[in-house]
């Protein structure tokens, strides 16, 4: 435990002199603020809280934003180390190949944590120095919110890991990681709404497709947040809340076994991976 968290140290130490924590922050803090006060404006017309509308679009913002910016971070951690020559340094201590794995994902998320909670905070921030009037069940979601945007940035560190534990070169992985980044964020909803169109409903009933949501970590995501805490009617998402079956527990337990399985195989090919 004492290696892991050793490394993890390190690698947020690293981070913060690489000034690319401090990008993310300033960039995630812009946006929420611009989407607080932008988004704020048609409050009064629905009938929506200024919060509600706030971890809306935060949440359709980090769908796409936190994904990527957590598999640019996480795509070099280990074949970037081992082309620079610094992982056989790093290994040559009494430290374990999983503990390495393990204490880099620590710092990296933690890193990831930071930034989005500063950045998204800020918005939250704006709003109370603003009197916005906010409902205690709003700032239940707005916390919610926070929490499930830093699981979906572990597991897409998680996943950056994967890659870069299976490539040989930098280049591969950064282009692997961007793929992933358009399959899981574009293209599958696209491609499961296409079928969708064509089935008519003669086969994909709704049981069966809502265990294809559970194929990609960012539809489970925007389930548990855009259906939940009396925000769905506000996100245009309140037909399929009220028609999944699944709850919060099935969905918070479906990104997490999204952690864990890319991180597992990254550790099994990295533990058997030639230095």
């Amino acid at each position: 435990m004492r290696n892991i968290v050793i490394i993890a140290s390190k690698e947020i130490k690293e981070g913060m002199r690489n000034r690319w924590v401090l990008a993310t922050t300033l960039l995630l803090a812009a946006l929420s603020l611009s989407l607080t006060f932008l988004g704020s404006a048609p409050t009064g017309n629905v009938g929506a809280g200024a919060l509600d509308v706030v971890v809306v679009s935060l949440s359709s913002l980090t769908i796409f934003l936190l994904p990527l910016i957590a598999l640019l971070i996480s795509h070099d951690a280990v074949v970037g180390e081992m082309e620079r020559g610094t992982m056989i340094l790093l290994l040559s201590y009494p430290v374990g190949r999983y503990q390495v794995l393990l204490g880099k994902f620590c710092g990296h998320v933690l890193i990831l944590a930071f930034a989005t909670v500063i950045g998204y905070g800020a918005a939250a921030v704006a709003l109370t120095i603003t009197g916005a009037s906010v409902l205690a069940a709003s700032w239940y979601a707005f916390a919610f919110m926070l929490g499930t945007s830093i699981l979906l940035g572990a597991v897409f560190v998680a996943i950056g890991y994967l890659i870069s534990s299976l490539v040989r070169d930098r280049g591969t992985a950064a282009g692997a990681s961007v793929g992933i980044w358009l399959l899981m964020v574009l293209v599958f909803d696209m491609g499961l709404l296409g079928i969708l169109v064509v089935d008519q409903g003669r086969f994909i009933s709704a049981s069966v497709l809502e265990a294809l949501l559970f194929l990609n970590p960012t539809d489970l995501y925007r389930l548990t947040n855009l259906t939940g805490f009396n925000v769905s009617q506000f996100s245009g998402m309140a037909g399929l809340a009220g028609s999944t079956g699944a709850g919060i527990g099935a969905l918070l337990l479906g990104l997490l076994i999204w952690i864990a399985a890319p991180l597992g195989l990254a550790t099994a090919f990295f533990a058997r991976r030639e230095l």
